[in-house]
């Protein structure tokens, strides 16, 4: 998990409330996808926004990590530089 989120879990008192800090993070990361969504459609960076939910997403749920790793890896291959060998260890 990322320093800072740690350390917003912490300012909250989240770390005691699994179930709250799940759902918080949750409800954020869902909250941006859909807001990502929707800039696919308007004239917005959404190409930014998308990956920053499945960031936010991924450091709670399993699914979330999966989906990142892919996109880490499809990163990789278009740009034409070598996969990171601990991405493709971990699936």
């Amino acid at each position: 998990m990322n320093r800072w989120l740690q350390k917003w879990i912490g300012r909250f008192g989240l770390e005691s409330r699994p179930r709250l800090r799940r759902f918080l993070i949750g409800a954020i990361g869902f909250s941006v996808v859909l807001i990502g969504l929707v800039m696919i459609v308007l004239p917005r960076p959404a190409i930014l926004i998308v990956p920053l939910a499945f960031a936010i997403l991924a450091s709670e749920f399993a699914w979330a990590r999966r989906v990142w790793r892919r996109g880490q890896i499809l990163v990789s291959r278009v740009r034409g530089k070598s996969v990171p060998r601990e991405l493709i260890e971990t699936q």
